[in-house]
This record gives structure tokens, sequence and C-alpha cells, in this order.
């Protein structure tokens, strides 16, 4: 994958996980309904829960976007969006577009794995 590629790629997923934690600061109702109900009837306030799940998107924003070890944090982000996807089932038609990111994350992902099997590595990828 190109230099130009990886960039364009780890900045459409680092948008996708920076935006909801920063919107969530002045606009929480639009974010917490989106967790399980499970995890919102565990006691746990949705506060806590909402930025402390921010905060974990801003890492793996920063981490995919510095590019080192990409094959962990791409991987990770995949499969909260997929899990978000799949929670959210009836609000699918907003979410369609998180399948999209996630595979956006698994190809930042599978080029990084390949590269290690295959003991190459790209300027990219550091």
């Amino acid at each position: 994958m190109s230099t130009a590629s990886q960039w364009l790629l780890r900045i459409a997923a680092a948008i996708a996980f920076i935006y909801p934690p920063l919107d969530a600061l002045s606009n929480p109702d639009s974010w917490v309904g989106y967790f399980p109900q499970f995890l919102l009837a565990s006691g746990i306030p949705s506060g806590v829960l909402l930025h402390g799940f921010g905060v974990i998107e801003i890492v793996i924003a920063v981490w995919i976007l510095s590019g080192w070890h990409i094959e962990w944090p791409a991987t990770v982000a995949a499969f909260m969006l997929a899990g978000i996807v799949a929670f959210n089932s009836s609000q699918f038609e907003v979410l369609f577009r998180d399948i999209s990111i996630a595979l956006a994350c698994l190809a930042l992902a599978d080029d990084a794995w390949a590269k290690r099997k295959y003991g190459t590595v790209a300027a990219s990828s550091v």
C-alpha cells in the first residue's frame, strides 16, 4: 500500500474516533444511547461510560495516526465499530457507515500484518 493510501486511511479512521468524544463534551445525550443496554443498566454512571470510552477512542485515534504497530489499534478499532453496529442494529440506517470505516481499519491492519509476515517494513508504518 502506498504511503499516501496509508495516510488517507489513517486520517479517515482517526476522524471517526476523534469526533464522537469531542462532540460528547457538549452534546452527551446524542452519544450515550449507543451503549448496549446491559452497560447502561450496570450501575455505572452514563457520564463515566461516555467519557471513559471517549478517552479510549482518542487513544485509538492518536495511535492510528502515529502508525506505530498500527495492526493493533486498527484491529481494535474495527472490532469496536463492529460492536457498535451489532449492539445498535435498530439504527443501521445511520451506522452502516461504521462498517465501511471498520473495513478501512481492517485494510490498515492487514497491510501491517502482511508486512510483518513477509518481513518488509514500509516507511509509512513506522
